[in-house]
């Protein structure tokens, strides 16, 4: 089965280090191969959400949401038009992550488990190992897949 991959360099926002009420990663609209990687989201629901099992290194097992808020397409004064994966606050704090550091969220082709890890940007993270070999990371801003 096919592993894939994505990578995520994290905010300050996402780390919750402006202070402001984190409501989750953000996941870009235009991106379709990691919109696919996902939970599929129906639009024409308010809201629509799915949770997300999700294994850490240590192997507890968490659940996430992915959600799309939508309101701008249903409520007359929404605004909001985005996907998130939210529920990270805790496991990020715990992980210690910092702005500049990155998530990772990986799937077996097929599985209902994603694996998730923050990878430390102290630790000079050019190449990680991954249980699935060997991952390279370029520092940049957004999301991208490893291959």
């Amino acid at each position: 089965m096919t592993t894939k991959t994505f990578i995520k360099t994290l905010s300050a926002n996402d780390v919750g280090a402006t202070g402001g009420h984190m409501g989750g990663i953000l996941v870009p609209k235009g991106d379709g191969e990691l919109l696919a990687f996902l939970p599929k989201l129906d639009p024409s629901i308010l809201n629509p959400s799915e949770w997300i099992d999700c294994e850490t290194p240590e192997g507890q097992v968490l659940r996430l949401r992915f959600v799309f808020y939508n309101n701008r397409m249903h409520v007359p004064t929404g605004t909001r038009n985005e996907y998130r994966i939210t529920h990270l606050t805790k496991y990020l704090r715990s992980e210690n992550a910092k702005e500049g550091d990155a998530f990772e969220i990986s799937n077996k082709g097929g599985s209902n488990t994603y694996r998730i890890r923050v990878i430390s940007k102290r630790l000079g993270f050019s190449e990680e190992a991954s249980e699935y070999g060997p991952v390279r990371i370029k520092l940049s801003s957004g999301w991208r897949q490893v291959h």
